[in-house]
């Protein structure tokens, strides 16, 4: 039997597994491809694939044996069950010290769990984030790997050989952490993601509908933002769309035509849950879901515009000066989205004792995924200088880019809700950064309802912390009080 030649297997010629094979194969690796689907590998093979360094196998026995020790294989296949089949179909043929990589979008405790049981047959298990979309996939990924580290040094020459690179070289991807690590982070740049789309849409919902730009001059503006400090991927991808015609109505722009209900495949949702758990107030990136669950039931929101008046004031002021505005708006309230994601990770290092490289990360994100953009590089510097950061708005260059957007900020949110134009992002976010700079917010009232109607105690600013109170507030109670516990 020839020697094993294959650098590394891939499971799962989809959209992302087929372009990451081919990056793989375009880097100097041979790589040993197999899909349920033998149609679907010898389609690969004998198409796109033709004449390269792949070698298609029929069965995961064929695909295991053309792997060099120790045996590296990256499963690219839908999350859940299907991951988990996969491993329980190869894992029994694989040695202690054998490699195997989940790259799809799994959630975290699902990687732990793999990690651990893997760890008891001595292999190495892997979850990593993979973002960028096909383009990504083929051409250059921001890669988030996590799990069991002694995997890293036998897997980093191929992850970071086709991973995108910043602009001095360094490729965006590094060690993420232990266990679930890799799909955590890669989960909550998804909820981020989340919210920059969110916000994106809200200031072109504002542009259009409160400023009255058509769709050129829309697509001015986005391209002028994608100049300064909004330089981003979705900035870019915005003004294309904007002005992109439709093919069947040559004369109507396409996204006009497109039905307004958004569809989503759960990571947002998930890092919403998990913010939940950990008590870290991830409100923009929650909001930003709820939007998309609105913007679902349609039906319902045409029979309700039919039902309600409609707001019929109209913009007056200064338009270029009010754009200034939205931009404005839009910067500040991206701070917060990522400064939420931020104050997720660490609430998750803490609690399950990762160590995770906070400067790292925003370097992995600076190219090759969706939510790239120059403001990353900003908050790699952030990190840079103070690794312990506890908060991103308390970086000097945070602090001050976002005290400058403030007045422009407060004037989008507050015309937006007289024009009855919805801005939950925009809004939230401005709530947020107003609660997280108050010495003092309104939940004494809370704590002393609580204490009133079900006896569950408060803290008194006189006495020392942790110190619980009750009192009889109608001289009909007793002495007797609750519990104390944290959900």
């Amino acid at each position: 039997m020839a020697a094993a030649s294959a650098d590394i297997g891939l499971v799962g010629l989809a959209v992302m597994g087929e372009n990451l094979v081919l990056n793989m194969e375009s880097k100097g690796f041979t790589v040993a491809v197999f899909n349920r689907t033998t149609s679907v590998t010898q389609k690969f093979v004998e198409g796109r694939g033709k004449g390269k360094k792949f070698i298609g196998c029929t069965t995961v026995e064929e695909l295991v044996k053309n792997l060099k020790k120790p045996r590296k294989i990256m499963i690219m296949v839908r999350a859940g069950d299907p991951v988990d089949a996969v491993i329980h179909q190869i894992s029994p043929l694989l040695e202690k010290g054998d490699i195997l990589i989940d790259g799809g979008n799994s959630h975290y405790p699902d990687t732990t769990r793999r990690v651990k049981e893997l760890s008891t047959k001595g292999i190495l298990f892997v979850g990593s984030g993979v973002s960028g979309g096909e383009e990504g996939a083929l051409h250059g990924p921001s890669l988030m790997p996590g799990g069991a580290k002694e995997a890293w040094p036998a897997i980093k020459p191929i992850f970071q050989g086709i991973a995108a690179k910043v602009d001095d070289g360094t490729p965006c991807c590094d060690w993420v952490g232990e266990e679930g690590a890799g799909h955590f982070v890669k989960m909550v740049h998804n909820g981020i993601e989340y919210g920059d789309m969110q916000l994106i849409a809200e200031a072109y919902h504002i542009l259009k509908s409160v400023v009255g730009l058509n769709n050129e001059e829309m697509a001015a503006v986005f391209k002028e933002w994608n100049k300064g400090d909004l330089d981003s991927f979705l900035i870019e991808i915005t003004a294309d769309i904007l002005t992109k015609k439709d093919d069947d109505h040559p004369d109507q722009y396409l996204v006009d035509n497109i039905v307004d209900s958004a569809g989503q495949k759960g990571t947002g949702k998930w890092t919403a849950q998990i913010a939940l758990d950990q008590g870290i107030p991830t409100t923009l990136i929650a909001e930003a879901v709820f939007a998309r669950c609105l913007s679902a039931i349609r039906d319902e929101r045409i029979e309700a515009s039919k039902v309600f008046s409609q707001a019929s004031s109209k913009f007056q002021g200064d338009k270029k000066a009010f754009i200034d505005n939205i931009r404005d708006a839009l910067f500040a309230a991206k701070l917060v989205s990522y400064t939420q994601g931020y104050m997720l990770m660490a609430a998750a290092a803490k609690e399950f004792h990762w160590t995770l490289n906070y400067g790292g990360i925003a370097l992995m994100w600076r190219g090759g995924c969706i939510i790239r953009s120059k403001f990353l590089g900003k908050i790699k510097e952030a990190f840079d200088h103070n690794p312990n950061l506890p908060n991103l708005l308390l970086d000097p260059y945070f602090k001050g880019k976002i005290e400058a957007c403030v007045p422009g900020w407060r004037q989008v949110a507050s015309t937006a809700i007289l024009q009855g134009v919805p801005t939950p992002a925009i809004s939230t976010a401005l709530a947020f950064f107003d609660g997280y700079k108050s010495a003092r917010l309104p939940a004494n009232l809370i704590q002393a309802q609580r204490d009133y109607f079900g006896a569950h105690t408060y803290e008194r600013v006189d006495k020392p912390q942790g110190q619980a109170f009750h009192t009889n507030w109608t001289g009909r109670g007793g002495t007797t009080a609750a519990g104390t516990y944290k959900v």
